[in-house]
């Protein structure tokens, strides 16, 4: 029974939030009374159940009785979440979810245009720019590379244009036309059809590339014309005279395209991913000559505000801006132009403008995101990142009344910016608002008005409220997990130290923020990179590290397939700098990052490890599955003979309702189990293939308890806190710290050869400080086994139990991008520029000395 001290305290608070019977996911119809008006924090391990309460429960509800209120029409508009499984709900206001989300696929999304900082920026160089003479008021459409008022005619406002050349479609100029010289063409018989179509035009097509004359090569790559000439496939060039002279039937008759209209018009044309990536490869990409690749039109690039066209401040870090702004808004700005004295409305209206953007501003800069411009694409936007844009946004809106749903607010956040969140939090609760805040910082959790601590375990173990109530009550549960962390009775796992057996170095890092830096690395030992938000740790491993030893491995650089158009996607930004010494210890590079595993329900946790290949094998090795001759194909959902026809192996099918969204259900033939009933007729152990993917990995540890390749990968699985996750949860459904914590036990399950470099970013995302633990004994285990692990962690306690800290700093942005500690977790802590040092300090025990 949970403990609940909410009648003792409820003078404190204007009212409450009453849950009764809610049973989302793996809830156990449990009770719940929370305050309104109050910072409510939702503890426990991870799945324990904690996000099925505030969001699947909570937050579904409050959305679900809003959309009612509005109209049929509206109601598509919205991303609709499910209804949540509970008896009732009362006492529950509107709500806003502010969940953990990656960026938009797509660059033309910006900081800008998230905050809507954009939108005002623009307005102000409409109405208060300074103006070439004679050159009449544009509207601020103009000034937005997303509208045809104000694109770079030349570059459709992409800021880049692409090319094609004879360099890029011949690569190999001493190749003849015949041994594929021209390899922009169709590798099959497209490409064949027009090599035909050259010898019926006359081209020698048997004479190296290089001694053909200039103007025969300019045609053949980059003619607009398209003659349609007579084929005579498999003839030489003699015979094909012969019969063009006799007007002898051919084959058909082909049509010519030249190397440039292929690629281009392919690449605009296809359907096929892998079309448009083969084209690509073709095309050259450099800045617009005509916008110098700031994407508007020349008359829009001619205003200017504060000496600054509109690119180039959006091109600024916020905190740059709101320092540029600030004579405005305060009307004290010198130095205004002719133009400026002769209208004086301008000046009031730059200054209207500029309260508002500064006032934005500061929202932003409280947060810690100072160090951001207007013009970041989202999709380089960590998911932290994100969620404080829009929280900043809501900061700045002024709603009343309303619960607000966070996810882990202090993602990505370094203890000192985590103090600046609390009192953005503390400003939305005075201006009469409820927070619902799902969170593993203890510092956040510290500050919290009621506690919700969830547990005890994951999954199947997990859905029960043990405690409800201000959070020193919380020190009397003992099942709770939350508790040993929160009252310090949970101390540091003791470690001897480890030494380097040797040092990556590099010098000259030039990357972001990172200029003409000098780093080293300590191999065979465990370092963690610290440093606030934006300082440049990443930067330094997750880009510039990753790519110097990747080209120096000659591995390819771990590319994961992006959504959105190609075009698009900004620029790789090549890292300057080079390796000096250390690559001799390193024969492989694994970096485990956050992005998912798959873009579609039909990734999964099983399919992603290899699990299931074993699994598959199981069944097929059945006796029922050899007598009706089944092979391990046959318990695959995306094969034809096992699956369910009527949805595809999907488990649901769209319904569409005039009017109304389109819902997901079940299908009705498999009702959710993806395959046909002949296939799951199958059983292993008394269980069928859809029955063993619902199974929690906890459940099939102990389930595939005599089969050791199945054992051993849920094993690991098990041991980087993923027990509570079951093994066909789609892709889709997964948080960025699941993918990664997947990915690394997939690593993990692999044979251990020592010598290999982990790099993983913010792997602690999401976990519990118990499944913390869990991970730094993976993570030690690799050390241990011959292998050095970097790891960018704002995770005081992963930072206190690592062998060497790396401190960058010392602020964000324009001011970070610099080491300023590095050493033991010790001599870190005694740093006196560090704004690790104080935080780390607090964990370590006063006498600690490290060999």
């Amino acid at each position: 029974m949970a403990k609940d001290s909410y009648t003792t305290t409820a003078k404190q608070f204007s009212g409450f939030v009453t849950v009764r019977g809610a049973r989302e996911h793996n809830l156990k119809n449990l009770d719940l009374t929370i305050p309104r008006d109050a910072l409510v924090v939702f503890t426990g391990v991870s799945g324990s159940g904690k996000s099925s309460l505030a969001f699947g429960t909570l937050y579904a509800e409050a959305q679900r009785r809003y959309l009612e209120s509005v109209s049929p029409y509206a109601r598509r508009l919205f991303h609709q979440m499910a209804v949540p499984e509970v008896d009732s709900i009362e006492g529950l206001p509107p709500a806003v979810a502010l969940q953990q989300q990656r960026g938009t696929a797509t660059t033309r999304s910006s900081v800008g245009s998230v905050t809507t900082l954009s939108n005002l920026v623009r307005m102000l160089y409409s109405r208060a720019g300074d103006y070439p003479p004679g050159q009449p008021i544009i509207y601020a459409e103009a000034f937005s590379p997303n509208t045809a008022e104000g694109a770079c005619p030349a570059c459709h406002g992409l800021g880049r244009i692409y090319e094609v050349t004879e360099k890029s479609m011949v690569p190999d100029d001493s190749l003849t036309i015949r041994e594929r010289a021209i390899a922009a063409w169709p590798t099959a018989w497209g490409g064949q059809n027009q090599r035909d179509i050259l010898v019926t035009l006359g081209y020698d097509v048997d004479r190296p590339w290089r001694e053909l004359p200039q103007k025969e090569r300019d045609w053949i790559l980059f003619t607009d014309e398209q003659p349609v000439v007579p084929v005579y496939p498999g003839y030489t060039p003699e015979q094909t005279r012969r019969a063009l002279q006799r007007k002898e039937e051919p084959s058909y008759m082909g049509t010519f395209s030249s190397a440039r209209r292929h690629v281009f018009h392919t690449f605009a044309n296809t359907n096929s991913a892998q079309m448009k990536k083969r084209v690509m490869q073709f095309m050259l990409s450099t800045d617009c000559p005509n916008c110098q690749g700031k994407r508007l039109r020349p008359e829009s690039l001619s205003v200017t505000f504060a000496g600054y066209d509109i690119t180039e401040l959006s091109r600024l870090p916020l905190k740059r801006i709101a320092s540029i702004l600030v004579p405005y808004a305060e009307g004290t700005a010198t130095g205004r132009t002719e133009q400026a004295a002769a209208h004086p409305e301008q000046a009031l209206v730059a200054q209207r403008i500029a309260q508002d953007l500064v006032a934005r501003l500061h929202v932003l800069l409280d947060l810690g995101l100072g160090y951001l411009s207007l013009e970041r694409s989202t999709p380089t936007l960590s998911p932290g990142e994100l969620q404080r844009l829009r929280l900043a946004t809501q900061l700045y809106s002024h709603l009343f009344g309303v619960v607000y749903v966070l996810d882990e607010p202090s993602a990505g956040l370094h203890p000192s910016d985590t103090l600046a969140l609390l009192k953005a939090l503390e400003g939305l609760k005075k201006a009469g608002n409820s927070l619902f805040v799902v969170e593993h910082n203890l510092d956040v959790i510290r500050h919290a008005d009621w506690l919700v601590d969830v547990g005890p375990n994951a999954g199947e173990k997990g859905g029960e409220v043990l405690y409800s109530g201000t959070p020193e009550g919380l020190q009397q549960v003992a099942a709770s997990h939350t508790a040993h962390y929160l009252f310090g009775s949970a101390a540091l796992p003791v470690r001897a130290p480890r030494h380097p057996s040797g040092w990556l170095r590099l010098s000259g890092v030039t990357r972001n923020n990172l200029q003409d830096l000098e780093a080293e690395f300590p191999l065979g030992v465990f370092t963690t990179v610290t440093g606030i938000s934006g300082s440049g740790k990443s930067s330094l491993v997750s880009q510039a590290l990753v790519e110097l030893v990747s080209e120096q491995l000659g591995q390819a650089m771990p590319t994961e397939e992006e959504e959105g158009e190609p075009l698009e996607r900004a620029e790789p930004e090549k890292s300057g700098g080079q390796i000096t010494e250390g690559m001799a210890s390193i024969k492989r590079l694994v970096r485990v990052d956050q992005k998912p595993i798959g873009r579609t329900p039909r990734s999964n946790m099983a399919t992603y490890t290899g699990l299931f290949d074993h699994v598959r094998k199981l069944f097929a090795a059945t006796d029922m599955a050899r007598a009706r001759k089944y092979d391990a194909g046959r318990f695959s959902f995306n094969v034809a003979k096992g699956r369910c026809e009527n949805c595809q192996g999907e488990g649901f099918v769209m319904v569409e309702l005039l009017f109304l969204p389109s819902v997901y259900a079940p299908c009705p033939v498999c009702h959710g189990a993806r395959y046909n009933a002949e296939t799951l007729e199958v059983t292993y152990r008394g269980k069928n293939i859809a029955e063993v993917l619902a199974m929690t990995v906890d459940t099939a540890w102990e389930f595939f308890g005599e089969e050791p390749p199945v054992h051993r990968a849920l094993t690991v699985l098990r041991e980087v806190g993923l027990g509570y996750l079951r093994l066909g949860q789609p892709a889709t459904e997964l948080s960025g710290g699941e993918a990664q914590r997947i990915k690394l036990a997939t690593e993990l399950q692999r044979a251990q050869r020592g010598n290999t470099l982990y790099v993983l970013d913010e792997p602690t995302t999401g976990l519990h400080p118990a499944d913390v633990e869990k991970l730094m004994v993976q993570l030690d285990n690799l050390v241990e086994a011959g292998n050095t692990v970097i790891v960018v962690e704002h995770t005081m306690r992963v930072v206190a139990g690592s062998d060497w800290v790396i401190d960058v700093g010392p602020g964000a942005g324009e001011e970070g991008g610099k080491i300023v500690a590095a050493g033991t977790p010790e001599q870190v802590a005694n740093a006196a520029e560090s704004k690790t040092a104080p935080f780390l300090k607090r964990l370590l025990p006063e006498t600690a000395t490290r060999d």
